[in-house]
Formats: structure tokens, sequence, C-alpha cells
């Protein structure tokens, strides 16, 4: 059995039973039969059934805002966005699905025809997160329909609700039988799946220690996976940025899901020129966030996922400021704020150093360090000094000076004056612990697929 707790208030707010080997048999069973017949179907067929799914998805966003809010604290004045990420990749995905997956022609070659097809790899098994769990699974589970695979799908355990409700827009949309299916397993049950030979492919977004152990699953197995194992992302304010516009986007971008999130910035360097602007600017408009119960339309700042989730940030900050870091928020102004709970203030250190654990250790949570720089080199330097790569954010005015600066840069994704996003026409990917492989974009479905070479002689004589 397993019990999701809702970290709003403690509570219990669903139980589960895990899946029985039986029943585990019969999903897989049933997966590899339905991809015989949808491996068939022309994209224009499954870009059908896709839509449909996403028609009955977003029909139920009246209902998903709460449900988030209680199985992982996401504020529900911002439950609609987790929608409409779902929906923007979806739609995306599907409406390339035709050209990305065309045959590439070699070209002519007289008394020959020739061409590399690309096909399915049959049963893809997404292993998704609680922090976007519409948007994470989508990247892999509507891509790989498109791409004529199937899908099983382990969600995470505080958000088992939130695989039943994939269920349901499939059932809706009238997709056939085993083309879709969501399984509650348990970490031993996940990992004998992967090590079966009866999947195809894993897509699993989670820690650096999940995604060796997934890994470890699949030795033998020769079959793709696929790891985004998240960030410790880095944002660098150069002297000629926009600081108003720095300051309320990397704000954003640091706090947005109480930090929770794979991609949202965890560490700042500032030029020196503008230090003196930007520390304070930033340092007031993080003292305006409200930490409250997600249920409440004022809140704007909810719980971490689980208690021990908020005293391994609080920890770092204490070890940070032990060290000599200075902390610009206090707690007394977070009432909630107390340890072994999961609400945590917002915290912005400066006086940091990579010495510290705040500044190398992915924090997940609502804090960020601040440092000073004096020069594009130094910045450099220093946001490559990390054992993550998944996406780095330059504020400046100056292009160029982005473009030069990126390509310095060790990491999946080089944004300029934005951060924390995800554009579905991109790759999405990193390097180094990070993770490897790719979803989203055209080359996203290079992932979903398997070249296949036709070599025809179409003339004997």
């Amino acid at each position: 059995m397993v019990k999701c707790i809702s970290p709003a208030d403690g509570s219990v707010f669903a139980e589960r039973s895990i899946a029985t080997q039986a029943e585990i048999d019969a999903a897989l069973e049933k997966a590899h039969s339905a991809q015989k017949s949808w491996r068939k179907l022309s994209i224009a067929e499954r870009a059908k059934h896709c839509t449909a799914v996403v028609d009955a998805m977003v029909a139920m966003k009246d209902e998903i805002g709460p449900e988030l809010a209680t199985s992982m604290g996401r504020p529900i004045r911002y439950g609609a966005g987790e929608v409409g990420g779902f929906e923007e990749r979806a739609r995306y995905m599907i409406s390339i699905a035709e050209q990305a997956l065309s045959p590439v022609n070699p070209g002519d070659k007289q008394g020959f025809e020739r061409s590399i097809e690309r096909v399915p790899l049959g049963v893809v098994f997404t292993i998704a997160p609680w922090n976007f769990p519409f948007m994470t699974a989508v990247n892999s589970i509507i891509s790989a329909l498109m791409a004529g695979n199937v899908s099983i799908l382990k969600h995470a355990s505080a958000t088992l609700i939130i695989g039943e409700r994939f269920e349901k827009a499939f059932k809706a949309a009238g997709v056939p039988e085993g083309i879709f299916q969501h399984l509650i397993l348990s970490h031993g049950q996940t990992a004998d799946i992967i090590g079966s030979g009866k999947v195809d492919m894993v897509c699993f977004t989670g820690s650096v220690p999940a995604g060796r152990q997934i890994e470890q699953a699949a030795a033998n197995q020769f079959i793709p996976v696929g790891l985004e194992l998240g960030g410790k992302d880095p944002a660098f304010v150069r002297a000629d940025a926009d600081i108003a516009f720095a300051i309320e986007n990397i704000a954003d971008g640091a706090y947005f899901n109480s930090g929770q999130s794979c991609c949202g910035i965890e560490r700042i360097y500032v030029h020196e020129d503008v230090w003196d602007e930007f520390v304070p600017g930033f340092v007031e408009l993080v003292k305006g966030y409200v930490l409250g119960n997600p249920h409440d339309e004022a809140t704007t700042l909810g719980p971490l996922i689980k208690p021990t989730a908020a005293d391994f940030v609080r920890q770092q900050i204490t070890d940070a400021v032990a060290a000599g870091a200075i902390a610009h928020i206090g707690a007394p102004d977070f009432a909630m704020d107390t340890k072994g709970s999961p609400y945590l203030a917002p915290q912005v250190l400066t006086n940091v150093d990579h010495s510290m654990s705040v500044m190398m250790d992915e924090s997940f949570g609502p804090v960020v360090g601040i440092m000073k720089v004096s020069s594009d080199e130094e910045a450099i330097t220093l946001m490559n000094d990390s054992p993550f790569g998944l996406t780095a954010s330059i504020w400046t005015t100056d292009v160029d000076a982005a473009r030069e600066i990126g390509a310095d840069l060790e990491t999946g994704t080089v944004f300029m004056n934005r951060c924390d996003y995800l554009d579905p026409a991109l790759a999405w990917t990193g390097c180094k612990d990070t993770g490897r492989g790719c979803t989203l974009s055209a080359v996203g479905y290079e992932a979903l697929t398997r070249p296949k070479s036709f070599h025809l002689r179409i003339e004997t004589t």
C-alpha cells in the first residue's frame, strides 16, 4: 500500500495498492500486443487520438489545480500553469510529428531506391517525478505515442493521482486499450521491469542516485535510457543588464514552486558594477513572498514536498551562515517556518563561495546564493564549476556577448533574459550529472525511434 501525504497539512489524501506481479505481467503483455496495431496507424491517425487526449486533460483543468495544491503543495493560484505547459508541449510535439518522423532521403542513386525510416522502439516506460507531474510526464508520453510506441507510466508516489488523471484522459479520448497504462509500483518492481527485457526504452526524471539505479537496472538490456537528473542552474547578471527586469524574472525562476524545479535558478553571479543595485532590489522582492497554505489564493510560496526536504535546505543555510554567509531574510518574517515543517521561508545569501553546499549541491528549495564577479571570464568559470549542466541564463542587452558566453558554458540550454522555461521546439537535454538523452523538439523524436535503412535495387540489368 502506498500512502500519499499532503505537504499542506500532513493528511493522507490517497492510498493505493501496489500492483501484483500478475497485474504487471498482464500490463506488459497488453502493451506489446497493442503496439503491433498502433505502430501501423498513420501519423495523422495517431495525432487524432493524442489530440483527443490533450483536449480531455485540458477539460479537467479546474479540478487539477486543487489536486496539485493538496498532493505536492503548489499554490492554487498557479495550478492552471501546469495544465498550460502540458498542453503547449503536447500540441507542439503532435504538430511536428509528420515532418520529424518522415524518412531521410540520402539522394538519388541510379538503379536504387534508398531511405532511412524512423521506426518505433516498442514499449516506452516513463518514470515521472512529482514536482511538475504533468509537464515532465508529457515530455515522453505523447511523443512516444506519436512515434508509434506505446506507453507505461510509473508516477511518483506523491502524485499517484496524476497518473490516474492521465488514465482518465486516455479513456475519455477513446484511445484503444493497452496504448497507455499507469502502474503503481515499488522501487524493486520498477527495477525488475527495467531489467526484464520487456520494455524498450526508459525515460526517467529524478535524482542522480536514482538515475544510477536506473542505469544499473538496465544493464545488459541494450535499451536506451533517458535521464534528466536535476541541476544547480546559474544566472549571470552582466553590467549592461536591465536590472529591474532581471530581478523580477530571476526571483521567479528561483522561487517558483518553492524552488522545487530542476531548471530553477539556484545560484546567481552579479557583476560588481551593478551589485549595489541588484542585491537590495532582489532581497526586497523576495521579502514580499507570502508563505502559506497552498489552497489560499494569497499564497505565493507553498510548502516543500516533505519536512525532510525542507530540513535539508535549512541545514544548507545554517552551514553556509556558519561559514561566513550573510542571510538577508529573517525567518520570523515567515511564521510558518519552523524546524521539522515543510513550510520554509525564502532565503537570499551573500558572501557565499563554492566551498559551501548551498552553492554546489542541488537544494531544491527556496534559497539562492549570490556572488560578485568582475568579468565575463570569472562568471563563466564559476558557472561551469558544478557537477550539473541543465540550463544557464545570461542577463544582458548584448546578444553577441550572450552567444559568446553561452558557447563556453557546459550546459544543455543557454538562456538570454529568461530562465526556468522549456520551449518545446528546442531539445531538452543536459550534460554532466544532469544526465543524458533528449526530449521535446524534432531531436526528441530521434530518441524515441531507431533508424532502419532500406536499400532497394530496382534495376537488375
